[in-house]
């Protein structure tokens, strides 16, 4: 059976708040709506779009979600145009991929970004042949829901025994947890650690180069 190292994008691998808090607020602007405070946007990154404006906009209806969801699109798609798309990779992270990577594990993504979102990202920074299997919000329901990990395990050859998901969020865990599989939360992205173990995380690391000891139990 593989090992497969499923990761999250936003806030674990990249840190994309900026942009994700700009196309928010040009979101809310176009329906005349006050736009959620950054704090509560970055509390909904990992979701899916619609269900993410349904948490920060609960009392509106869902076509109003929709609608929140689809202008949110294309203020990201503006911006991409305007070259104003920054989401840097955290520290350590392409060490952390290369040396997962030596070890002879098979790396994932599973996140709440679009194919395409997700595709840029990782072009942008030489990233994407990196991963077997990629997941996103395009062909799943929205985390915590693990259908996303099922698919990445499947693509992967692997099992929930040999399975890590590592993420930021509560969604992260409860996804993970949910599929059966070993859990591990980052503090560096848009989650506090307390939320992590709350939700179910085996770990919960401050550095990249923790996650490659925890790891070893699995060699």
């Amino acid at each position: 059976m593989n090992r497969l190292a499923l990761f999250d994008c936003d806030g674990t691998l990249v840190d994309s708040q900026h942009v994700i808090c700009d196309a928010m607020e040009s979101a809310f602007a176009k329906h005349r709506l006050t736009p959620p405070s950054r704090s509560d946007t970055r509390r909904v990154v990992g979701l899916s779009l619609i269900e993410a404006m349904a948490a920060l906009l609960p009392e509106a209806d869902r076509g109003t979600h929709v609608r929140l969801a689809d202008d949110y699109k294309l203020a990201f798609q503006d911006l991409r145009r305007q070259g104003a798309i920054l989401e840097p990779l955290f520290e350590g992270i392409v060490d952390l991929v290369d040396q997962l990577d030596a070890a002879g594990w098979m790396l994932g993504v599973a996140t709440g970004k679009s194919d395409k979102g997700l595709a840029h990202c990782l072009d942008q920074h030489g990233l994407k042949g990196r991963f077997v299997t990629l997941q996103t919000a395009d062909r799943h329901p929205s985390k915590p829901h693990p259908s996303m990990v099922y698919e990445a395990m499947a693509d992967a050859g692997a099992g929930p025994a040999t399975t890590v998901m590592i993420g930021d969020t509560s969604f992260d865990m409860l996804m993970g947890k949910s599929a059966g599989v070993y859990c591990v939360g980052v503090d560096w992205g848009y989650h506090h650690p307390d939320e992590l173990w709350a939700a179910g995380a085996d770990e919960v690391v401050g550095q990249t180069q923790s996650i490659t000891r925890i790891m070893e139990k699995w060699s």
